[in-house]
């Protein structure tokens, strides 16, 4: 009788999501055998090779069989989504590690977080920390993917809109973040560890847009909004006290440099994507 084992499984939750996606790609890329979870997978456009099974967070019943193997998962969530039931079910399912991809905005080793997005991510830190399973956390503060909002207003014409066109980020490209996720998936060597993701240098929204045109070869230029009747606008259709909380964080991040390091290269071995190669990356994202 052969006593070979069929291969561990590493799952990425949110796997048609942004950073679900591109982790997908880069375990695809090393040959590690994937499994994506998805509530369509009819229409999830994923590697042939990838294992694409249906699941649903909120449908508890669908989790054993998705968790069936698994050795390792990424949890890419949508915000509000309660974690209970899908770390019940890796637990009882013998998953060893879970990567989370979480919030920058979380102020660690506090109870009481600063704002509601904060304190989401915080309390599902705080829920994979108690559930016995290895884990490390990847925390994300405005990642170059949030500039796909500009595309709209560039239909219309060279000149885009915002609020807080002063304030700087280090938006980290998403692909780093994914290469990141891959590698502590499958390599662990990184449990109970929170890293701040950033991309290699400090911008402001103004800088962006700037680099942006020089991308797309066209005169961009940013307008400076009010942030008060944004807000308004917004909140017919969001959630008033998440983007309460995103404008918050807008705000303070005007008029000073964003925090920069090298955790990127640190994992990977190889240095974070500039702003640059990330306009360069989405340029068709922005053709219309």
């Amino acid at each position: 009788m052969s006593d070979e084992r069929k291969p561990l499984m590493y799952l990425v939750i949110g796997a048609t999501a942004h950073f679900g996606r591109q982790t997908v790609e880069e375990l695809v890329a090393t040959n590690a055998p994937v499994r994506a979870l998805t509530r369509t997978p009819e229409r999830a456009m994923l590697p042939d090779v990838v294992d694409v099974v249906h699941g649903d967070l909120t449908k508890p019943e669908t989790l054993p069989a998705v968790l069936a193997g698994v050795e390792a998962a990424v949890l890419v969530l949508q915000y509000g989504m309660d974690v209970a039931p899908l770390l019940a079910a890796a637990k009882a399912a013998g998953v060893r590690r879970l990567v989370f991809l979480s919030s920058g905005a979380v102020v660690p080793q506090t109870e009481r977080q600063p704002n509601v997005i904060a304190q989401y991510h915080r309390d599902v830190e705080r829920a994979i920390e108690s559930s016995g399973m290895e884990w490390t956390f990847l925390r994300l503060l405005f990642p170059a993917i949030n500039s796909l909002t500009f595309g709209m207003q560039l239909e219309g014409g060279d000149v885009i809109r915002a609020p807080y066109t002063d304030a700087a980020f280090s938006a980290v490209h998403e692909r780093d973040v994914a290469a990141v996720a891959a590698r502590i998936l499958t390599g662990g060597g990184h449990g109970g560890k929170g890293y701040d993701l950033t991309g290699p240098e400090s911008l402001t929204q103004a800088q962006q847009v700037q680099i942006l045109g020089r991308t797309l070869g066209r005169p961009l230029t940013i307008e400076d909004l009010d942030p008060a009747p944004v807000l308004e606008q917004m909140s017919q259709f969001m959630d008033r006290e998440f983007l309460t909380a995103l404008f918050g964080l807008m705000a303070k991040a005007v008029g000073k440099p964003a925090p920069v390091n090298d955790l990127v290269e640190q994992i990977t071995g190889r240095p974070a994507r500039t702003y640059a190669e990330w306009t360069e990356d989405h340029r068709a994202d922005f053709a219309g």
